[in-house]
């Protein structure tokens, strides 16, 4: 679903509107060009560079360059070095199938992506963290690359107290342990009232039973995280408030089960931070 069906649909969406996106748009002259014909024309931008993360790292890697296929470019391709199975399988194909004269696949990790980024490129598409991209759109800068940055950020979900809970649950529980929970567009965290999370709670304590049972750690439709790193940030998040529900994990498989923890509300947690506001 996240991967595979997503990059087919992408192949099958340029296939049949590829003429249509070649052909030049007419537009209408005005009083400088009346006797001249005016129209626009799609031309590729050359050579791009297209960098992946680890999270999805098949459909935003292929994605993009289908685009950049059917715009007429070059393409540099730089896989995720941290999902190594997706990036050896990447290496291995896609040379048999792409012309190595105008498409390449680079291997590597940090220093290997800042060597990339020395150079010049025609266009850049990057997608990670602010961190990273803040380092990418410096080196684009330098070379006046037009970018694109696809960043990772913060995904409020606001519960107005007349909506129903399980409805709500379902969906926040869903595409919130969808991958392994690291999805960049997934909710984060939600915001409601106090009467609203009494209900909510017990709700979505029965979405999680009913999408991967009693024990989620057996469950064939729960991921696990993607390496040591990562295990311990998350594992950190768990101090960040009182775990409400779930909340296991297993260093040895990286598994961390689906929790939900409660925070205090924000004026509580604006005098706990700051009990002398006027010294503040």
């Amino acid at each position: 679903m996240s991967e595979i069906i997503l990059c087919q649909n992408e192949v099958d969406l340029a296939l049949k509107n590829l003429q249509t996106w070649m052909k030049d748009e007419s537009v209408s002259t005005n009083f400088l060009t009346k006797f001249s014909s005016a129209f626009i024309r799609k031309e590729p931008f050359g050579l791009v560079l297209i960098i992946a993360p680890w999270n999805y790292p098949l459909n935003l890697m292929i994605m993009p360059l289908v685009g950049a296929i059917a715009a007429g470019n070059c393409v540099v391709l730089k896989p995720s070095e941290m999902s190594k199975n997706t990036e050896k399988v990447l290496a291995e194909l896609l040379p048999q199938y792409l012309d190595q004269s105008c498409f390449a696949v680079v291997l590597g990790g940090p220093e290997e992506t800042g060597q990339l980024l020395k150079h010049k490129f025609d266009y850049i598409f990057f997608t990670g963290s602010p961190r990273v991209g803040k380092i990418v759109m410096a080196a684009a800068a330098k070379h006046l690359t037009p970018i694109t940055l696809e960043l990772g950020g913060k995904n409020p979900c606001y519960v107005d107290d007349n909506c129903d809970p399980q409805t709500v649950a379902n969906r926040v529980a869903w595409f919130r342990y969808f991958n392994a929970g690291q999805t960049c567009v997934a909710p984060d965290y939600v915001l409601c009232s106090q009467e609203m999370q009494e209900r909510l709670v017990p709700a979505l304590q029965n979405a999680i039973t009913r999408f991967y049972g009693d024990n989620p750690q057996t469950s064939p439709n729960l991921g696990r995280i993607i390496n040591q790193k990562h295990f311990e940030r998350l594992q950190g998040l768990l101090g960040c408030g009182r775990v409400a529900i779930g909340g296991q994990s297993d260093e040895g498989e990286r598994y961390i089960g689906p929790a939900l923890l409660q925070v205090l509300p924000m004026e509580r947690l604006s005098r706990l931070l700051c009990p002398q506001p006027p010294q503040c």
